[in-house]
């Protein structure tokens, strides 16, 4: 069975991995716990603990329990209480870190009460981390929340401190037969799962290929006006000597009043794939167009049919 490694945070992440979840993979999902807004936030400062949301959602697209459950895990409280907006997943995470010592032991109990296709590993156990981007105009920003809210260029991120990476997600990449870097926010989920010296030197020395999953639309502050191949050249130059080897990006059509919605409410645009400019990758493109209630998303059971026919290569 091909062992897969995907790295990032948020729905992107989640989304792609109930798909993949579906097909017969050695499955490990390493997610960034650099959030610091919300729910995630508080707790962050309260306990000192690596951000649980991200984990939180991870844990969920990866399981196969009840409904029920799922709602339970997901459900915030609506209160005029300190309780408002607080997810009960993020509690019992919490509670089960300090229960066993630590988020990857708080993970692996849970893993046979929600039955899960797959590992989670958080990047770091370290509850001090925190994100800073530099942007355009000079200004510093920090924390992956305050980033995203700034509404402004970003010209790099890195850590305030070095983080140290969780001994088994540094096992798992060495091990990997394909290692996706997963659709996502690019500078506040994909990249500062690649940043970390120790991650840079395990894909510098794994066999793996590495394979991109590129977003359907730009993102403000963020990606603003990014083809397929500037999403690529961006991480390579965090990935250094290690370079993306091959990229999945969408070809499908979007409707014109989706992407109106999306341009004049979010100030998003459709990423355009632009093969002459990709050089030295391999480029797989398809219809990965979804659109649920109004919202676009990735087809993620298409999306990971064409991750799973690549490995049968």
């Amino acid at each position: 069975m091909k062992k897969v490694v995907v790295l990032g945070g948020g729905n992107g992440l989640s989304t792609l991995l109930r798909g993949l979840k579906q097909f017969p993979l050695d499955l490990t999902a390493i997610v960034s716990v650099c959030d610091d807004g919300a729910s995630s936030g508080i707790l962050r400062k309260e306990f000192n603990t690596p951000a649980m949301g991200d984990i939180r959602r991870v844990l969920i697209s990866l399981s196969e329990t009840e409904p029920i459950f799922e709602k339970m895990f997901n459900y915030r409280f609506k209160t005029d209480s300190y309780l408002n907006g607080h997810a009960v997943g993020n509690f019992l995470l919490q509670a089960m870190t300090e229960i066993t010592g630590s988020l990857s032991e708080a993970i692996l109990s849970l893993e046979k009460v929600l039955n899960l296709k797959g590992k989670v590993i958080p990047l770091t156990e370290n509850g001090d981390i925190t994100l800073i981007a530099e942007m355009t105009d000079g200004e510093i920003v920090e924390g992956e929340h305050n980033i995203t809210e700034a509404n402004k260029t970003i010209k790099k991120v890195y850590y305030k401190n070095e983080p140290e990476i969780t001994p088994e997600a540094i096992k798992t990449i060495k091990k990997a037969d394909l290692v996706i870097l997963s659709v996502g926010s690019l500078y506040t989920s994909i990249i500062p799962n690649i940043i970390p010296k120790e991650m840079k030197e395990a894909l510098k020395h794994s066999k793996a290929k590495i394979m991109y999953v590129c977003n359907i639309m730009t993102q403000p502050g963020e990606t603003d006006k990014y083809k397929v191949s500037d999403h690529v050249n961006k991480l390579n130059e965090y990935l250094d000597e290690r370079k993306i080897d091959v990229v999945i990006a969408n070809k499908g059509k979007i409707e014109p009043n989706i992407i109106t919605k999306y341009s004049s409410l979010e100030q998003k645009d459709p990423v355009i794939l632009d093969k002459q400019n990709l050089k030295g990758v391999e480029i797989i493109s398809d219809d990965l167009v979804k659109v649920e209630e109004g919202s676009l998303r990735h087809d993620s059971l298409k999306l990971s049919l064409d991750i799973f026919s690549y490995l049968l290569k």
